[in-house]
């Protein structure tokens, strides 16, 4: 019960709150709505926190799970500050330079650098003329940033709110009708830059020929704010703020896995969870793959709008298969990331997005993170984390039977177009996960790694409402909600719905 009168900060600890899942946007909405009185349980189905931004080890070596890139750091530094905590008292983070490497099928590479005098130079070597492209590309996108951040940051759960001053004044800006390479088209005419700036469409799982336009905010992102790096890797994010909210009051419980959300009367009235045992909440925050949450966790007599069939209707991204590598070996010339692109991209990206395929011709992602960081390997030796975008489950794929095949091919290609040479016969650990492990595993829906894809009709309003629509006192955090997948997103995800749940109960936010 709330205590406090309209505009107070805080409700008394009576007011409990549950939140399925100890991912970033669980951990963010956790800790936020902590600071503001309320007792809040976070249940968690693993041995430790973080979802797919947790960590495990091989030996020696220490791997993040899923993301590596960390962007928009303002973005959590501000659901710190609003925790009335310090991002910095809990881990430590450094600035790229460069941001990464990228490496196209003719051997040319790429720097790009935060430093515009660096930038100049590498992109002036690499194709004469495109600086000037980038810097009408950093004044028009940045415009188009400031336009489109204050419409993310507020939730989309009616119509009318289409109708936002922030929405209203960003629609110019929008592109949601240009594809993302045709916006870079506008700035870059050799086709391997528009592709440097456009790559980035796969953070959000899309290709870059049919992702909106709206979402060339991304590679600003980068250009504009940088790429940063954690110590530890960028699991210490996630194991930092579940230590500022164990200090705000917070309760985890891990090997605690839910097995349903219960709803009276239409009201999701707490969990029960797999041991049988009740948990009563006023509200419940779902922080789990939305479409899995729904099959698996919510009962069908209580989803009209997100039954079985329609969620299977829905368009997802695509999946990825990973390789996590421990090298007796250090390989001090390469990049912390590098992008190694197909000979024909475009074709690569179909194959994974439209013909639902493996490519013979592959895109690959690896962090080389040891030459950054010494923490995550023995010395002289390396963590080696590849990424390789591959379709999801609807794909049909039996990867039971293609792993072996397609890991080789990319452990050779990192050796003969990455610059890893050596790279299989120095070997110590290795961990493959597919889209199948991916689903099954990690209970990812379809093995969809960036969750529903991010087109038109599933974004804002036409994506699952931070204050779902089933039934009431539930909310929504994570990619598979608005305003999307990716670590800043998925934060905002989180502070939206704890926002609110206290505008609800009319505390300050």
């Amino acid at each position: 019960m709330v205590t406090s009168n309209n505009n107070d900060s805080t409700v008394d600890r009576n007011k409990r709150i549950i939140i399925v899942g100890a991912g970033p946007g669980g951990l963010a909405a956790a800790m936020l709505l902590a600071s503001k009185g309320y007792s809040v349980d976070l249940f968690e189905k693993e041995k430790q926190i973080g979802g797919r931004n947790s960590f495990f080890k091989l030996g020696e070596y220490i791997f993040d799970i899923g993301p590596t890139f960390l962007m928009m750091k303002d973005v959590l530094e501000k659901i710190f500050i609003k925790s009335n905590k310090k991002l910095e008292d809990f881990v430590e983070v450094t600035k790229l330079d460069p941001m990464y490497r990228l490496k196209f099928a003719d051997g040319r590479e790429l720097y790009p650098s935060p430093d515009k005098e660096k930038m100049k130079l590498t992109m002036e070597n690499f194709s004469k003329g495109s600086f000037e492209g980038y810097l009408k590309y950093l004044d028009k996108e940045k415009k188009k940033y400031d336009k489109l951040i204050p419409c993310l940051s507020i939730p989309y759960g009616k119509v009318s709110h289409f109708f936002s001053k922030q929405l209203i004044t960003a629609i110019p800006y929008l592109d949601a009708h240009t594809s993302l390479h045709g916006v870079l088209s506008r700035y870059f005419d050799d086709p391997d830059v528009r592709i440097a700036f456009t790559f980035q469409a796969k953070y959000i799982g899309m290709s870059p020929w049919t992702a909106p336009g709206t979402f060339s905010i991304i590679s600003y992102i980068e250009h504009g704010g940088g790429i940063f790096h954690v110590k530890g890797g960028l699991n210490k994010l996630a194991f930092g703020m579940a230590e500022a909210f164990k200090q705000l009051g917070g309760r985890i419980h891990l090997n605690s896995s839910v097995k349903k959300i219960l709803v009276e009367n239409e009201t999701a009235t707490g969990v029960e969870l797999e041991n049988g045992k009740i948990q009563k909440a006023d509200y419940v925050i779902i922080n789990a793959d939305f479409a899995n949450a729904m099959t698996k966790h919510v009962d069908s007599l209580n989803r009209k709008k997100w039954t079985d069939e329609n969620l299977a209707s829905k368009d997802y991204s695509c999946s990825t298969f990973m390789i996590y590598l421990g090298v007796k070996k250090e390989f001090k010339d390469i990049a912390h990331h590098t992008i190694l692109f197909a000979k024909d991209y475009k074709q690569n990206v179909d194959e994974i997005t439209k013909d639902m395929r493996i490519s013979d011709d592959i895109s690959i992602y690896v962090q080389n993170a040891s030459v950054t960081d010494k923490t995550l390997a023995p010395e002289g030796k390396s963590t080696i984390y590849v990424l390789v975008p591959v379709p999801n489950n609807k794909s049909k794929i039996d990867w039971d039977k293609e792993k072996q095949s397609f890991r080789d091919k990319i452990i050779s290609t990192l050796e003969t177009r990455g610059g890893y040479s050596g790279l299989s016969e120095n070997i110590e650990v290795e961990k493959i996960v597919t889209p199948k492990d991916w689903q099954e595993r990690h209970s990812v829906y379809l093995g969809a790694t960036f969750n529903l894809a991010h087109n038109v009709g599933q974004m804002l309003y036409f994506r699952p409402h931070n204050e779902f629509e089933e039934f009431k006192n539930c909310y929504l955090v994570g990619g598979g909600t608005h305003p999307g997948s990716g670590l800043p997103t998925i934060y905002e995800s989180g502070r939206i719905s704890a926002e609110l749940i206290m505008k609800r109960d009319g505390i300050e936010v």
